[in-house]
């Protein structure tokens, strides 16, 4: 099973997101914490009152950036669980991750092959104070693996595959969902590797049949500098429209690439990460000699 944890500011974003997916009967919510139960499943009312169970625990602490969990737990294709194991696996996780007594709802989503979760809920417990988030990421790993065993679902043994494995794919044009392709895969190589530069950045891109340009001009007397991303087929060849940054969101432009970019290389002069899937791509980009089919086998 894969997490996949995202903070973010904005409570109504991460609610909407979820009840649109449930209007287009691509999910439906199975379960939630400290929620007015009457209205869980009262289209009419289930954003305003789902906004006001959160209301108290995020007034009382407004200086938190991004108050805001918008957790993913992902089994794998093999595993088969009901609406009731999903509903107790997201109730476990969340209490293994000291989040079993904030308010949370649960939405199971059915938009991709693989059935999955979407948790929202806050960091922000209700005397105001923030939960202790150290070691997110290792601690989250290891209650994943004590889920696989509890619930018997199948143990992914490639870990570079677990970071990527909710999302990532090739890009299929004949898909009719180009920009939601695009922006999920945006998003799983943002946050799953650290590159360093817009180099990197573009050649993981195009291992998974996106194209990211960077594009510089003037507008009305002003220079600008933004990035367009496109489908491509397996030859790297575009095969749709270029789709501007900004039409996915402001973090894939310009200024959100060389701010992450910065940032990557903030932690690693801290140390607090080793440039091992840096090294793979330089690897891979070196031993490729410009082949496109050689660098992503060597990737592989």
């Amino acid at each position: 099973m894969v997490a996949k944890i995202n903070r973010g500011a904005s409570l109504y974003g991460a609610i909407i997101y979820n009840q649109q997916k449930v209007n287009e009967d691509t999910a439906r919510i199975i379960t939630g914490n400290r929620m007015i139960t009457d209205s869980l499943y009262n289209s009419n009312r289930i954003v305003r009152q789902t906004m006001f169970a959160f209301e108290s625990y995020l007034a009382a602490n407004r200086n938190t950036e991004k108050p805001i969990l918008h957790i993913s737990l992902n089994p794998t294709l093999d595993d088969n669980l009901t609406d009731s194991q999903f509903a107790d696996l997201a109730r476990a996780y969340m209490q293994k991750m000291g989040y079993g007594n904030q308010p949370y709802i649960v939405y199971l989503h059915e938009d991709i092959d693989r059935r999955h979760i979407h948790i929202v809920s806050t960091c922000v417990n209700e005397n105001g104070e923030k939960i202790d988030d150290a070691y997110e990421w290792n601690r989250s790993m290891k209650a994943c693996r004590e889920l696989e065993q509890m619930f018997g679902l199948k143990q992914i043994a490639d870990k570079r595959r677990e970071l990527l494995e909710p999302y990532l794919k090739k890009a299929d044009y004949t898909r009719s969902d180009v920009k939601q392709q695009v922006s999920n895969i945006l998003k799983s190589v943002f946050t799953s590797y650290r590159f360093q530069s817009f180099g990197e950045y573009s050649a993981m891109l195009s291992c998974f049949n996106i194209e990211a340009k960077q594009v510089k001009g003037e507008f009305e007397g002003r220079p600008y500098s933004g990035i367009i991303y496109t489908m491509t087929d397996d030859n790297g060849k575009p095969i749709c429209t270029p789709i501007k940054s900004s039409l996915i969101g402001k973090r894939f432009g310009y200024e959100g690439v060389e701010k992450r970019i910065a940032y990557n290389a903030q932690e690693f002069r801290a140390k607090r990460w080793q440039p091992k899937i840096r090294n793979d791509v330089a690897l891979a980009m070196h031993g490729s000699r410009g082949n496109r089919e050689e660098f992503v086998r060597l990737l592989g």
